[in-house]
């Protein structure tokens, strides 16, 4: 899954890369190796959904400032892992902290 994951990452970015520099051609490359790779991830985690388990671990850590990030993400990702996006669950994160 690990693997999977990091593959999906990869074609995110790639396709975001090719398409600010007009290469739609490799664009859509990308966007097709990336619906294969997706059949394969388990359902990812809707966006309220992780915002209630980052609400959940901030209480359990008792975090309170931003630089309590470290001990909110170390509880929270192996919750998440493989069923939510990192760099969703670190903005999330970084929100309620900051908030």
């Amino acid at each position: 899954m690990t693997v999977i994951n990091k593959e999906v990452k990869q074609r995110k970015d790639s396709i975001e890369q090719y398409e600010n520099a007009g290469r739609q051609d490799l664009a859509d490359k990308e966007k097709a190796e990336l619906s294969v790779l997706e059949t394969y991830i388990p359902e990812q985690m809707g966006e309220e959904e992780v915002r209630a388990l980052v609400h959940t671990a901030v209480e359990e850590t008792g975090a309170a400032n931003p630089s309590d990030i470290g001990k909110v993400m170390g509880a929270l990702m192996p919750k998440v892992k493989g069923k939510a996006d990192g760099s969703l669950v670190s903005r999330l994160v970084r929100e309620a902290l900051t908030a």
